[in-house]
């Protein structure tokens, strides 16, 4: 067990005062190494974190759950919000990077005319569904993925007993959304074509739109997206595509220009500030027609610094390739994975899909006390990794190989403790988290 620090302290006192202990799910500390992975940072920069004992770690998780492409505190980023905010970052009056942001957006994607900001990604999917619905004067909201806490998206639960836990995260208890809106999103799976037909059949000409990831982790089916845009447009409904996660990684301007499909609407977040606050809801004039009457309105969509990253990180993205590099990173790390449990015979199976989010699970039954014991062990090395990682620009070539070697021993050590039948014996903690629960 690592001793009592004032990160972990700081983190009692938390789960005391903030309902779940955190903000973020996806922060918990329970969903990596429960009483062991730091929740609180004091400095973040490029890949590298130190924690408020000061403890430094190389970060191979999530890098900012995805926000961070370009790595902690880019330098060029960090100069154009701190110029926002010695500006003055809030007015009685607009700032003008907004309209220049829009304009970058729509250059960036010419099939949309129009854009609307928001400062971050549940609420971008809120405003591109109220505009679906606007446009469309219909309800029914069709969906396939993850997309945020709000009412609309979690409606999918009501009457059903998990209906979103095939959509990344499971658990989520719709307690407090209406029960009036049950019935007003139903789901349907990735590439399955009659489970979206059988939507179709049934909503008609009540559905305003359908919500999806381009994709998350690999290409979808062929045909498929195009079997979804067309059966849509025929009903008149209108296709939205969350780019939040994938966003940015694959290709410069969003998975669905690698794909080579356009939506009526995309919604982009994460990424796109460089961890500074900015969501963006980019369509056609037709499908942002609705915006135009409905009642979409917030303050600090209109404050300085979420455009003023935005304009700085997409030009950082382009002139670096960000997305070619994350991938040869990410393939890198695939690599580390392999070779290093075919060393150890370890029952590790990378995932497939994109390197840009290379992951990859133990096929044991043990996978979740796996889990956290790697994850221990590499915070015994100064990593912050689990099964996940999201590459970034500040991941050096040096870098990668000194997390290869973290790997290799704690691969080495695991494969020792299943051989023992030690794993759940060599854990200093509680076995990390899935889904979402309560704590306290």
């Amino acid at each position: 067990m690592l001793p009592a620090s004032l990160t972990q302290q700081l983190y009692e006192r938390a789960k005391r005062r903030i309902p779940g202990g955190v903000h973020l799910l996806s922060k918990r500390p329970e969903q990596m190494a429960p009483g062991q992975w730091p929740a609180y940072y004091h400095e973040a920069r490029g890949c590298e974190v130190w924690d408020l004992d000061n403890r430094h770690y190389y970060d191979f998780s999530t890098n900012g759950i995805g926000s961070c492409l370009l790595g902690f505190r880019d330098e060029e980023v960090s100069r154009a919000a701190i110029r926002a905010i010695e500006n003055g970052s809030m007015c009685t009056l607009n700032p003008p990077e907004e309209v220049e942001l829009a304009e970058r957006l729509c250059n960036i994607h010419p099939w949309a005319q129009q854009v609307k900001l928001t400062r971050g990604g549940g609420e971008a999917c809120a405003v591109a569904v109220r505009i679906a619905r606007a446009t469309t004067g219909r309800s029914i909201v069709a969906i396939c993925g993850y997309h945020g806490w709000h009412d609309w998206y979690l409606a999918a639960n009501i009457g059903h007993s998990d209906a979103l836990g095939g959509h990344l995260l499971s658990g989520l208890d719709p307690s407090g959304v209406p029960r009036e809106l049950g019935g007003t999103a139903p789901v349907f799976s990735y590439n399955d074509r009659e489970a979206f037909l059988s939507i179709m059949q049934q909503y008609g000409s009540q559905l305003a739109c359908i919500i999806m990831e381009p994709c998350r982790y690999k290409d979808p089916e062929p045909g498929f997206l195009e079997f979804i845009r067309d059966e849509a447009h025929r009903g008149g409904a209108l296709l939205i595509f969350d780019e939040i996660t994938i966003g940015w990684r694959l290709t410069y301007g969003g998975a669905h220009m690698h794909l080579g499909i356009t939506p009526d609407i995309a919604v982009f977040a994460k990424a796109l500030g460089n961890g500074h606050p900015i969501g963006a809801v980019v369509g056609t004039a037709a499908a942002m027609e609705g915006a135009h009457h409905s009642f979409i309105s917030s303050t600090y969509w209109t404050e300085r610094v979420g455009p003023a990253a935005a304009l700085a990180a997409l030009a950082r993205m382009e002139e670096s390739d960000a997305a070619a590099y994350i991938n040869t990173i990410g393939e890198q790390v695939k690599e580390i994975w392999s070779l290093n449990a075919a060393r150890h015979s370890l029952p590790v199976e990378p995932g497939d899909g994109y390197a840009c989010l290379a992951n990859f699970r133990f096929r044991h039954e043990l996978s979740e006390p796996l889990r956290t014991l790697f994850t221990q062990l590499m915070l015994e090395r100064g990593f912050l990794a689990g099964t996940t990682v999201y590459p970034t620009l500040a991941h050096t070539e040096q870098i990668v190989r000194a997390y290869d070697e973290a790997v290799d021993e704690s691969f080495a050590i695991i494969a020792n403790a299943l051989r023992e039948n030690q794993v759940e014996q060599s854990l200093q903690g509680a076995v990390a988290h899935s889904g979402f629960r309560r704590l306290l």
